[in-house]
């Protein structure tokens, strides 16, 4: 279920009045850029909300989801790397912080075919180790629906099965960072795909010692604490 922030608020007036009402509180979500080297540069896995949706409807996103209740007991094939919990950890407890990579590697699976670990049966053991993570962003108080998204990263190489689709994503594949910027994109989106796109010009150094960051309210940019 890709429902992660947007600067839009698709319910309309009618639907806002009714939100400066009451206070929703964020669900836990987490969202997993697949990326590869491509023939001009790095490219990300992203695909179109179907059009039927009422929620971003025809907008260019990463696999992802909210987490689920079965996501904190569910089994791994390998856990979280050190570095990758510790960032969840910040603002996350550990049961929490393992359930959002779970809910990255199962949303990805549900939405694109694609296995990052191993399936059993019908179960997905996900290889939590291939993950790193980016960034977190929580969708404006004044939202009809919010999200505490976190977004973690993993390279293509290792996922693997045929890349289709659920329904829910249309024009699922691989895009080149010029090639996203050009479609219906959310500003959330353009934010972290920049985001993403400094984190791969760092080393592995570079990519532990940076600043992390959660944006805010869409726009704001604000050290992680």
């Amino acid at each position: 279920m890709t429902e992660l922030p947007t600067a839009d608020n698709p319910g309309g007036v009618e639907e806002a009045k009714r939100v400066a009402t009451r206070s929703v509180t964020p669900r836990h979500a987490a969202s997993l850029i697949l990326w590869r080297e491509g023939p001009d540069g790095p490219e990300v896995l992203m695909g179109l909300r179907h059009a039927s949706h009422r929620f971003m409807p025809n907008v260019l996103v990463f696999p992802g989801g909210r987490v689920d209740r079965a996501d904190h007991r569910a089994p791994a094939l390998g856990e979280l790397p050190d570095f990758t919990r510790a960032c969840l950890e910040r603002q996350a407890p550990p049961s929490l912080a393992r359930a959002l990579g779970i809910a990255a590697a199962r949303e990805l699976h549900e939405e694109t075919g694609l296995v990052l670990g191993r399936m059993e049966g019908q179960r997905l053991l996900p290889d939590l180790a291939a993950l790193d993570y980016l960034c977190r962003a929580v969708t404006p108080p004044n939202r009809f629906r919010r999200f505490n998204a976190r977004f973690l990263v993993a390279r293509a190489e290792a996922a693997h099965g045929a890349l289709r689709g659920s329904g829910e994503l249309e024009e699922l594949r691989f895009f080149g960072f010029e090639e996203a910027f050009r479609h219906k994109i959310a500003s959330i989106t353009s934010k972290v795909l920049a985001e993403f796109r400094a984190w791969l010009a760092l080393d592995a150094a570079g990519r532990q010692a940076r600043e992390l960051v959660c944006f805010r309210g869409m726009d704001q940019r604000t050290p992680e604490r």
